[in-house]
């Protein structure tokens, strides 16, 4: 029995006995269908898999992970990158180790920043690694895709991957991107930018804790601006939030990555300052009061938008006990106007702006 009616007899037991016997070309043509309908469906099994991966994340860094993971077994990498078009949000999963991962970082970081070259940007050799990138313009926010591996290219086959790929991440990149932008807005303030009292509520047990276990020092400021509502009141609730938004930026180009700078309302802020001490915390404050004076809102110097400044170090206390003793301290810096107070152990430090 020859190929051909093997062939037949599987697809239709009719054949069977049956003296018809196909052509060469019909075989030939029959066997490129059936190859045809493997490779879709083998190619529509993986892209199941990669949907029930993308489907568990919902960050960027999340569906990153997620695609890279998917892909690896079929086109091994060392990077994969994403960069908005205006650069606010970039993100990198990479899985080499010591200085070949600072090597292949620092230049996907730079073949990131180049201008895109079309809606698919050619693969090229970067140095000693291999990029190729994809301009994706999403309805939330444009940006490029990078695969970049080190060494030799990657293959036609692979590069047809990555492309066809492209459109089914389209989808999920742009929910991950919409999820990011509402977490973001939920935790910071609208007007300044600041993060709002939720982030705050979030991460301070887990700062006092850090402290607590390695022994570090942890200092609070409780910030309240001085004459804002005659400021308010006489120049209007526009000035009013042009000094509000300026002192923000004031007090965010004064703090270390490691702080949390916190706008609680109305002008009311809050600073943790970990690994400080009160006397550093002491210091900090005199700077922060003659920046916000030297911002010159008020028409006056009797008018002169100021700030007062409480501070409590932390020690060991409940939180509740801990911004209890800041906002005492507010208080007295308050009455003596634009001053800053210090409560510790007991002792009260004041000294006026």
């Amino acid at each position: 029995m020859n190929a051909a009616v093997a062939i037949q007899q599987e697809l239709n037991p009719l054949f069977a006995g049956s003296v018809y016997r196909a052509s060469e070309a019909e075989v030939d043509t029959l066997l490129v269908q059936l190859d045809h309908y493997r490779r879709q469906s083998a190619w529509l099994a993986m892209v199941n898999k990669l949907h029930a991966r993308l489907a568990r994340a919902t960050d960027l860094g999340g569906m990153l992970e997620a695609y890279s993971v998917w892909l690896m077994p079929q086109v091994e990498h060392d990077l994969l990158a994403f960069r908005s078009a205006d650069g606010s949000r970039e993100h990198i999963i990479c899985s080499s180790h010591g200085p070949v991962r600072r090597k292949i970082i620092r230049a996907a970081k730079a073949v990131l920043s180049r201008e895109p070259g079309g809606a698919a940007a050619p693969c090229q050799q970067a140095g000693d690694f291999f990029a190729c990138r994809w301009q994706l313009d999403l309805p939330a926010e444009s940006g490029v895709l990078m695969v970049m591996r080190r060494g030799a290219g990657i293959d036609e086959q692979g590069v047809d991957l990555l492309a066809r790929t492209m459109e089914i991440l389209a989808e999920p990149l742009q929910r991950a991107l919409e999820y990011e932008t509402l977490f973001e807005q939920a935790r910071r303030d609208s007007l300044t930018g600041l993060a709002n009292r939720r982030v705050f509520d979030e991460r301070i047990e887990a700062i006092m804790e850090a402290s607590r276990r390695y022994g570090h020092s942890l200092t609070l400021l409780s910030m309240d601006l001085d004459r804002f509502k005659q400021l308010n009141d006489s120049q209007g609730h526009a000035e009013g939030d042009r000094a509000l938004m300026r002192v923000a930026a004031t007090l965010n180009s004064m703090v270390r990555t490691s702080d949390l700078l916190v706008r609680m309302g109305g002008d009311e802020f809050l600073l943790v300052l970990p690994d400080s001490d009160a006397e550093a915390a002491k210091k900090l404050a005199g700077r922060i009061q003659q920046a916000v004076k030297a911002l010159g809102f008020g028409a006056e110097e009797r008018h002169r938008l100021g700030i007062s400044i409480g501070i409590a170090p932390w020690r060991r206390q409940s939180l509740q006990e801990w911004l209890h003793l800041a906002d005492e301290a507010l208080y007295e810096a308050k009455s003596a106007d634009s001053s800053w107070v210090c409560f510790d152990n007991g002792d009260m430090s004041l000294v006026s702006g």
